[in-house]
């Protein structure tokens, strides 16, 4: 990790949640993006993080596909919908062992902006997580 890179704390305020049944690697990426300046918070599951969602909107949603019970596409499709009810939106990206083409293309389908493989190099997630919070509405518009 390039630590000149944190030291300029590229994702300073960017609010980001981070939803992994994993603790090792929720620990992991709250460490590293804490590191890089955002307010990072974890749920361990889709129940987890809609009830997070429902007190704090983050800018961007890093999420694991492959979760117990209901997976990462369930949580994207009811972000989609918590989105238009609160009219705000967020960018998202799944982060995932699932690195087959025909993942990558449902992924993206399903709604998420990126489809990052696990595991993913700690510069280039923080990059992404810094153009998925410029690129995110904080407010829907008429058309959508």
């Amino acid at each position: 990790m390039n630590a000149s890179r944190l030291q300029a704390r590229p994702l300073k305020g960017v609010p980001v949640l981070v939803v992994d049944d994993d603790p090792e690697v929720r620990d992991f990426l709250l460490a590293l993006l804490s590191a890089a300046g955002a307010e990072v918070r974890a749920a361990a599951s889709v129940a987890d993080a809609v009830a997070v969602l429902g007190v704090w909107w983050p800018s961007v949603l890093l999420s694991d596909i492959g979760m117990p019970g209901e997976d990462g596409y369930a949580l994207i499709r009811a972000v989609r919908a918590l989105s238009y009810r609160r009219e705000r939106r967020l960018a998202a990206a799944a982060l995932t062992a699932h690195v087959q083409s025909e993942d990558r293309m449902r992924v993206l389908a399903a709604g998420y902006q990126a489809h990052v493989a696990k595991p993913a190099d700690p510069d280039a997630l923080i990059a992404l997580v810094a153009r998925l919070a410029q690129s995110a509405t904080p407010e829907l518009s008429p058309n959508g």
